[in-house]
């Protein structure tokens, strides 16, 4: 049985959760603050907007797309292992609604990269420190929602 299957690679499942969330969220505070350095010191068309335009595109297709897949592929194998998650808590529903919180803003990231690439920002520096806020804010309801289980 696949509930089987779940409950034995449960230990694992839950390491490879974790070990993926890592990743993205490194990479969810990261790319604002290249964007931040991109828009205030890097002149649009120079070698070094060409070299920060790589580094973002590096960072968003090889380390935190993965990720994302990953961090919601090990989560709802989580999510339907028995006895894991009582959705008749609240906890569960805050979590998830982080979540997506959360990849609503790797998309939006994803989105202002494209601006770079097109030499179309219109968001100044100040914007994107005030973004890279998010995750960590996202990031905290998460943990406490999951370890103290406060609701």
């Amino acid at each position: 049985m696949i509930a089987d299957v779940l409950i034995a690679m449960y230990p694992w499942t839950k390491s490879l959760h974790v070990i993926s969330v890592i990743a993205w969220m490194a990479g969810l505070f990261y790319l604002p603050r290249l964007f931040v350095y991109h828009i205030e010191q890097v002149a649009t068309g120079s070698q070094t907007d060409t070299m920060f335009q790589v580094m973002e595109r590096r960072l968003l297709k090889a380390i935190m797309n993965p990720s994302l897949v990953a961090t919601w592929l090990f989560g709802l194998m989580l999510v339907f292992t028995p006895g894991i998650i009582d959705w008749r808590e609240v906890w569960p529903w805050t979590k998830a609604l982080s979540v997506i919180a959360m990849t609503w803003f790797h998309m939006w990231l994803g989105s202002r990269r494209k601006d770079f690439l097109a030499g179309a920002n219109t968001r100044t520096g100040r914007t994107y420190r005030m973004m890279n806020e998010v995750p960590t804010l996202l990031l905290i309801v998460i943990v406490v929602s999951v370890i103290a289980r406060p609701f």
